[in-house]
């Protein structure tokens, strides 16, 4: 398995229904999403109304000179999904 491999991390670009897949098996130990200060419309979620809930905890965020904002977050257990 990947994950149990020495190395370098794994990312995925670009490929919402891959990430999706990872999340329901528990397999993303980081989340880093660039926030853009443009909207463009609708388009497909990272995290659909169908997905399972995931509990997410900050642990870094940088501000790039065009505003976009880098946050990095990894999974965190909640006390919101145990009274769910």
């Amino acid at each position: 398995m990947l994950k149990e491999q020495s190395g370098k991390d794994l990312a995925v670009l670009g490929s919402g229904v891959l990430v999706q897949s990872l999340m329901r098996r528990n397999l993303v130990d980081e989340y880093v999403l660039s926030i853009h200060p443009l909207v463009l419309g609708s388009g497909r979620s990272l995290f659909p109304d169908d997905s399972p809930f995931a509990a997410l905890r900050l642990v870094d965020t940088k501000t790039t000179t065009t505003a976009v904002v880098i946050a990095t977050y990894q999974p965190a257990e909640s006390t919101i999904a145990a009274d769910l």
